[in-house]
């Protein structure tokens, strides 16, 4: 193991970006589909992982969302949450922000309450048992309606203590962020926070960052790696203390690379960036390893290292007080690491 993969591998982190039904993995999968006497099409873990051939967003989204057929229970999604924990915290995560997709659920008639109850009592229980703190945001499916959307959002708000924001995921073409204009506009009233996926090279993806700048009024977006190429840009970003979730190893699975390069101008520029797994079942890597892969590629030094970290706890929806204790445990490992 590399110095700087040894100093990652110790360092405390945030997770921003997680999709909890991307950390289906597949062992996980076959158990699941056991109990809730589903036939999946594939024979073996190695048939799974060899399906995992991915060249763009289209094609990995057809996959994610076959995988989701064996999530049916409550028990299902706790079980699910809870091995991400697991996996999380052994890789020193302490904090995670996580989204989840209820209309992708929903849509195959399992109850709004099943998910979000099982997705809870895992936090509960990581943060009691693993010491891991996490909050859920809610993401709406960019290729629905806006009125499926706004449907999503209204049968969330018993739950609005449990849910911390609203996000928006899937296929981005043809599904600009003002589509959702009014929906988003109605979950700020509510009182979530807000964030929005703008992936890596789609059609129009500098313009629809500034769709969630400007018509929708997001405090973090998620990729949205283009906004490289317009300095103006960046300085609205920078102006507005916006926080913007990279995930290094997801890029190279659906772009051209890992856009290590693109993150480390982006950070040189000051740009609140962070870093995040995505999708970790389905681009292997988890925290550490798209920590190393994004560092490595772009020969970032300890103190750029510390400062993904840094951003990361510090664009996060904790209450003030919290985000410094997480803070000074940060400082204090890179003052004397190990």
């Amino acid at each position: 193991m590399s110095e700087l993969a040894t100093f990652i591998e110790g360092m405390p982190k945030a997770e921003l970006h997680l999709h909890l039904e991307g950390t289906l993995e597949p062992e996980l999968k076959f158990e699941l589909a056991a109990r809730n006497r589903l036939d999946l099409s594939y024979g073996s873990v190695d048939e799974i992982r060899a399906a995992y051939a991915f060249d763009d967003l289209p094609s990995f989204l057809a996959v994610y969302y076959e995988g989701m057929s064996v999530l049916r229970e409550e028990r299902d999604f706790y079980d699910l949450a809870t091995a991400y924990f697991r996996k999380a915290r052994s890789q020193n995560v302490v904090y995670a922000e996580v989204f989840f997709d209820p209309q992708a659920h929903t849509t195959r008639g399992v109850p709004f309450s099943a998910v979000v109850d099982g997705f809870h009592r895992a936090r509960v229980d990581a943060e009691t048992e693993l010491g891991l703190r996490s909050q859920l945001i809610m993401c709406f499916l960019r290729d629905l309606d806006a009125q499926s959307a706004m449907e999503t959002l209204e049968a969330s708000l018993p739950y609005g203590d449990r849910i911390v924001g609203v996000g928006l995921d899937s296929d981005e073409k043809g599904n600009p962020p003002v589509k959702f204009k009014e929906v988003f506009a109605r979950a700020r009233r509510e009182g979530y926070r807000l964030t929005m996926h703008c992936d890596v090279d789609q059609e129009n993806s500098v313009a629809h960052i500034r769709q969630c700048l400007d018509e929708i009024g997001v405090e973090r977006i998620d990729h949205g790696v283009n906004a490289v190429e317009d300095t103006a840009l960046i300085r609205e970003i920078n102006a507005r203390k916006l926080g913007m979730t990279f995930c290094p190893i997801s890029n190279s699975y659906v772009t051209d690379g890992l856009k290590a390069g693109e993150i480390k101008s982006l950070l040189d520029a000051g740009v609140r960036a962070t870093i995040s797994s995505d999708d970790p079942a389905y681009f292997p890597g988890y925290m550490n390893e798209n920590f190393v892969a994004v560092g490595e590629a772009a020969s970032m030094t300890r103190d750029e290292i510390v400062q993904l970290a840094r951003n990361a706890f510090g664009v996060s929806w904790l209450p003030g007080e919290e985000r410094e204790g997480y803070l000074d445990s940060l400082e204090a490992y890179a003052a004397h690491p190990g």
